[in-house]
């Protein structure tokens, strides 16, 4: 396999070409009037964005991107709100899914919700807080925005 492949309905290709630059960093690799492709080789994806006059609510529960360290979702985050997206809701030491993670989520221009995620461990328990794992109506510890070197951190 090369890349994973997702193609999102968008309103407005231009918002959403500018928030998807800021979001990986990088310029799309095609642009037509009612299409956009951004292709990624870190994460392998090939991410695509299609114009439709409408796009209704949020059509996935949300989409991801898994780094490899505590340090680099400060990092993302703070390349994120110094390009003007800010989370609006992170979490540390949280109990999600089968795993205790680090995590901010941001929105993109359609209300779609993204996750910048660091797994610690895995664990048998799906969640701590019914509220809280994969849900962003709940609210936990804020990141902090000094990156620390802790080398005793596991990781699954």
């Amino acid at each position: 396999m090369k890349y994973a492949h997702v193609g999102l309905n968008v309103t407005s290709l231009e918002k959403s070409i500018e928030f998807y630059t800021n979001f990986f960093g990088v310029a799309p690799v095609k642009e037509k009037t009612d299409y956009a492709k951004f292709l990624l080789e870190t994460p392998g994806l090939n991410f695509t964005l299609n114009l439709k006059d409408e796009v209704s609510g949020n059509q996935v529960g949300h989409f991801g991107i898994q780094v490899e360290s505590p340090e680099e979702i400060l990092i993302h985050k703070n390349r994120l709100e110094a390009n003007g997206i800010v989370p609006h809701f992170e979490e540390i030491n949280t109990t999600c899914c089968y795993a205790l993670q680090d995590k901010f989520w941001v929105h993109d221009p359609d209300g779609n919700e993204w996750e910048f995620f660091y797994t610690k461990a895995d664990i048998e328990v799906k969640s701590n807080n019914e509220n809280s794992c994969c849900n962003t109506e709940a609210k936990i510890d804020k990141l902090d925005h000094t990156p620390k070197n802790n080398a005793s951190s596991c990781c699954s």
